[in-house]
């Protein structure tokens, strides 16, 4: 679905513009509503609808009565904000979800298969640069299944 990194900067009213290609998938999507979420590694989610329902309910089947999933829950959800893209393909991010992810005016805007990540330039690029070095290493600890085939 979303495939690729994009450079863009943040407007004067916070809002930034979401790469053509990415505005196509949300067309054929018949994607018009978005859920944009605290991520990991201080990056911001941006699910279309359909996706965001799927994370909703795996995330719902996490035992109330662990304090991790708890926490997690409250996070996850409690930093959630429904966006729309406006005329031009803009999208505005929250001040806090801004703060959080430390963004200021540069951002990458990574596809990463059913989501889209939104990433401060230098966060990304700090994270990139630690990981590409692994990047061989990570695939044969994820993808290498039993007798050497892969999962």
């Amino acid at each position: 679905m979303f495939y690729g990194e994009y450079e863009h900067a943040l407007d004067a009213k916070d809002r930034v513009i979401i790469p053509a290609k990415f505005r196509e998938v949300f067309k054929e999507q018949y994607a018009e509503k978005f859920y944009m979420t605290r991520g990991l590694d201080r990056c911001l989610f941006l699910f279309i609808e359909e996706e965001w329902r799927i994370q909703e309910k795996k995330l719902k089947l996490l035992s109330f009565t662990r304090e991790q999933a708890r926490a997690f829950n409250r996070l996850f959800f409690s930093g959630a904000s429904e966006v729309t893209c406006d005329k031009q393909g803009r999208i505005l991010i929250p001040q806090y979800l801004k703060k959080y992810a430390g963004i200021n005016e540069q951002v990458m805007i990574i596809g990463v298969t059913n989501r889209v990540e939104i990433w401060d330039k230098n966060t990304w690029g700090n994270f990139s640069q630690k990981h590409l070095g692994s990047y061989e290493t990570l695939a044969e600890k994820l993808l290498e299944g039993e007798g050497g085939q892969p999962a």
